[in-house]
């Protein structure tokens, strides 16, 4: 039951997840982040719990299911997770372990979308 309402609720967990990713990880990634933990919370999570409600609600509205909603928030974590890692802190993602992961992923995403 793939729609376009639920593609678009991907997009705002996707959004949702990279602003989390910056949220916590800055301080990694830029030194002048190190100390500001307030602003990371302010400047990121306020937006980022505002794309996790929008995204639950129209996961919810779309398939009368919680656990859609959870799964797909979790599937979606591991795609932005390992891309943004990879990129901005040098983590590789191309590990056995992480590649797997990312792969069952994109099999709770596939299955939540797909199966009826």
């Amino acid at each position: 039951m793939l729609t376009f309402d639920l593609v678009k609720a991907c997009a705002v967990l996707a959004t949702a997840q990279t602003l989390v990713w910056f949220q916590l990880y800055s301080q990694y990634v830029w030194e002048w982040w190190a100390d500001k933990p307030l602003h990371a919370a302010l400047i990121f999570g306020i937006p980022a719990s505002l794309c996790f409600w929008h995204a639950t609600r129209m996961i919810i509205d779309v398939t009368n299911e919680a656990w859609t909603s959870r799964l797909l928030g979790f599937g979606m974590s591991y795609l932005t997770f390992p891309l943004l890692t990879w990129w901005l802190l040098n983590e590789s993602m191309f590990t056995a372990k992480t590649m797997l992961c990312v792969a069952l992923s994109f099999l709770i995403i596939i299955i939540q979308l797909g199966w009826r």
